[in-house]
């Protein structure tokens, strides 16, 4: 059945505004109001009034707000209804004999052209409207937003209630325990100086009731501590907040410079998309990420390049990879202009992100050099990146690509340091890369044979393999951090630390080596 009055809500009657009202479409094509919507669910479920259908739904906010019915009721607002009888009829005018024609074809022409600015006014108008509930629709996204952060602070100060309790609980029981400990120290030397049979009884009673009051602190220390509730609140806050602190990315203090799109033919909201870096149609390509450091020709496509760079900036563009285990992906990440690729792991995909395969990613990979990066770090910070240029064309440089990037499964993120040999001494340097069990004792190869032609180097920022080519603890890398003076080269050069030695220097120098971890790696796209 035709709809006669498309302007008003088929549930309330009312007409749509832009405030409570507003009119959302369902998954199922009927609109409705918000307010309407809002009423109908019913413990997490919406049946559409017109034809039933079922949708899941907590919000009206989560279904999209149809512009276009938005910016039909503010065109139909602006008309004048006149009804036909009383049109009136106009006669026919003859042309003003007093203006000649090329005058007369002047103002024709400047009818034309304010009737082309009413149009043009109109249809800015519109996407204008149409701004303005994007607008008011990111603002109610902010407040549920805000309130969910607001809940996540609850939770935390909670949680630290909990702590607080708890620990006011051990401070008493540690003072008692001291207490009760002191009056054994004491029982102990009072049994020393006892001269007589009575003093002896007197003694052992008092042994007896400090004996049973301390194994009943005891017994109570082990039903007290730890408390279950704090302990698993605590740490489950902890992991939510992290995981939400993971997933959000700020803006604030960017350096990048500001966007203008003024110029550009396109609308409105069409540049909003392209700011906002929704890339509708077209997938993100090797091509989009080298176009980032390239000139471009239009605007059109100068658009695009701000879009993928944003998204970038985002952490939206993620690299994949699908095989019998299942799906992995990797961040690409853009600092100082330059753009990396991180390791492949095991982990959610950011909401709304844009995939490129990985191995289209890697195979833009310079096959005469690469640069990889190991970022290390110890007590809780990531101290510094260190950065190694390799020679692929050796097959430990390679297998070092592949334990950087991940893509046999196995990664040096996460691996400690192992040991430091010639400490302070010419010649120093400090082993790393047992990816199997992180001890000294696994990391064997990933390819069935590392021999080839490798250099030797005798100077600070060599790196190379000390254990024998192919044998269990052949992925092991080797970064020299001083120069030899003996005259002697190390052997099996695979690579040199361009940038970020100082790092390794300072994670020699560390009072325990096995506590520098490399907390992320991976390698620099050359795009």
């Amino acid at each position: 059945m035709m709809d006669n009055n498309p302007e008003e809500c088929s549930v309330c009657f009312n007409n749509y505004d832009d405030t409570l009202l507003r009119p959302r479409t369902l998954p199922c094509g009927h609109t409705f109001c918000s307010q309407c919507i809002d009423n109908a669910i019913k413990n997490g479920q919406l049946n559409c009034p017109s034809c039933r259908a079922q949708h899941t739904a907590t919000a009206a906010t989560q279904f999209p707000i149809n512009y276009g019915m938005e910016a039909f009721i503010r065109k139909l607002k602006g008309m004048e209804v006149v009804p036909v009888t009383m049109v009136p009829t106009k006669p026919n005018k003859a042309p003003t004999r007093g203006i000649s024609k090329k005058l007369r074809s002047l103002v024709e022409e400047q009818k034309s052209s304010i009737s082309s600015l009413i149009t043009s006014c109109e249809e800015v108008l519109s996407q204008l409207g149409e701004y303005r509930g994007q607008l008011g629709d990111w603002k109610t996204q902010h407040l549920q937003l805000q309130d969910r952060l607001y809940a996540l602070v609850e939770q935390n100060k909670s949680a630290m209630k909990l702590l607080e309790l708890e620990d006011t609980s051990v401070v008493d029981m540690t003072t008692q325990g001291e207490e009760g400990k002191t009056q054994l120290q004491a029982m102990l030397g009072s049994l020393d100086t006892v001269n007589t049979a009575q003093e002896v009884f007197m003694t052992i009673n008092e042994v007896d009731q400090c004996n049973m009051e301390v194994e009943d602190w005891l017994q109570k220390c082990q039903e007290l501590f730890p408390d279950v509730k704090t302990v698993h609140t605590s740490v489950k806050v902890q992991e939510t907040i992290r995981e939400a602190l993971e997933m959000t990315t700020t803006e604030t203090g960017a350096t990048a410079d500001p966007v203008h799109l003024g110029d550009s033919d396109s609308s409105i909201m069409t540049k909003v998309k392209e700011i906002t870096g929704e890339i509708p149609q077209k997938e993100i390509t090797v091509e989009d990420l080298r176009r980032m450091r390239e000139p471009v020709k239009s605007l059109v496509e100068a658009g695009r390049v701000v879009a993928v760079k944003r998204l970038v900036e985002a952490g939206r563009v993620v690299a994949v990879q699908e095989d019998q285990d299942g799906r992995r992906s990797a961040r690409i990440t853009l600092q100082d202009g330059q753009l990396y690729l991180h390791p492949l792991l095991r982990q959610s995909t950011p909401a709304h992100a844009h995939t490129i395969q990985e191995s289209d990613v890697v195979g833009v990979l310079d096959p005469s050099c690469t640069l990889a990066f190991l970022d290390l770090g110890w007590a809780g910070s990531t101290r510094g990146r260190v950065t190694i240029r390799l020679t692929p064309d050796t097959p430990l440089a390679r297998q070092f690509v592949l334990l950087c990037t991940g893509q046999r499964g196995h990664t040096f993120r996460n691996t400690k340091l192992l040991w430091v040999e010639y400490k302070g001494r010419p010649g120093e340097w400090v082993v790393g890369g047992d990816y199997e069990s992180n001890d000294g004792e696994g990391g064997a190869p990933l390819l069935p044979d590392l021999q080839g032609q490798y250099r030797g180097s005798g100077q600070a920022g060599a790196v190379w393999s000390w254990w024998p080519l192919g044998g269990p603890k052949s992925a092991h890398f080797v970064i020299a951090t001083r120069d030899r003076q003996d005259g002697r080269q190390w052997s099996c050069v695979f690579g040199h630390v361009v940038s970020g030695l100082d790092v390794v220097r300072a994670a020699v120098n560390h009072s325990n080596i096995q506590e520098v971890t490399v907390v992320d790696c991976g390698v620099v796209l050359p795009l």
